[in-house]
């Protein structure tokens, strides 16, 4: 199969939460691909407004740390603009939460506490996982794989956002109702993680050691329930990203 040649910006927070399971298909699919470490960069990134594809990786900061992070203030601006451009994008997590500060919605320390570990979705407002694109009735079908019965995804915040003005919600947990929403054909923010793999997760462990400890929440356990569902995970992100792609580009 012949792909057109396109590019992908990253923008990292962390160099251990990275592309994940997500990045295979970007290689099938002959991206260029460049990784810019958000607390380091020479805002504005003319790059992040030209390319083709634009991610918003995750992170142990919030979108109101500013004072301490000053990085993210022009970060906020930079999805902005993308998102004005009405040019393809996709958040996770941090990613997601700074796409909705970008709208002018509301973030903030979620109510019910940290959701950190593995949890089904649920479609959103009574939608229904289907082929088709029903506006009032059905998700999209490139969201389906991700609230296929018995999925588990992962999951790692504190913080949650009101849905942004124009957004469509697309799915809901128990704990927080705002866990994915798209914007017409060209914005997805996704608060949970589609992206982890078993072995990846390893390094989250080791890199947010001082907030599991606080927190007194097993990594043993996490990593058993890794070992349990991170492969269905995996194999449900991919045909995701493969339907989402081919549906933006």
């Amino acid at each position: 199969m012949t792909f057109k040649r396109f590019q992908a910006v990253v923008l990292s927070h962390v160099p251990f939460e990275d592309l994940g399971s997500l990045q295979p298909e970007l290689e099938r699919r002959r991206f260029a691909i460049e990784i810019v470490h958000a607390p380091a960069a020479s805002f504005p990134l003319s790059q992040a407004q030209h390319c083709d594809l634009l991610i918003v990786l995750g992170g142990p900061i919030g979108v109101s740390d500013t004072q301490d992070y000053p990085f993210l203030t022009p970060e906020i601006d930079c999805i902005r603009q993308r998102l004005t451009a009405r040019r393809p994008i996709l958040g996770i997590c941090l990613g997601a939460q700074l796409m909705s500060a970008a709208l002018g919605a509301r973030v903030y320390p979620g109510t019910a506490g940290p959701e950190i570990g593995w949890s089904p979705l649920q479609p959103a407002n009574g939608q229904r996982a289907s082929t088709q694109f029903a506006p009032s009735q059905s998700v999209p079908n490139w969201f389906a794989p991700l609230l296929a019965p018995d999925l588990s995804v992962f999951h790692w915040h504190g913080d949650t956002f009101d849905l942004p003005a124009g957004a469509r919600l697309l799915a809901s947990t128990a704990l927080y109702p705002n866990q994915a929403f798209a914007l017409e054909n060209y914005g997805l923010a996704l608060q949970f993680h589609p992206e982890v793999t078993a072995i990846g997760l390893e390094r989250w462990y080791v890199g947010h050691t001082c907030e599991l400890r606080q927190k007194a929440i097993s990594i043993a356990q996490l990593r058993a329930d890794a070992n349990r569902h991170a492969a269905a995970l995996t194999r449900a992100s991919t045909q995701f990203f493969k339907l989402w792609l081919d549906y933006i580009l």
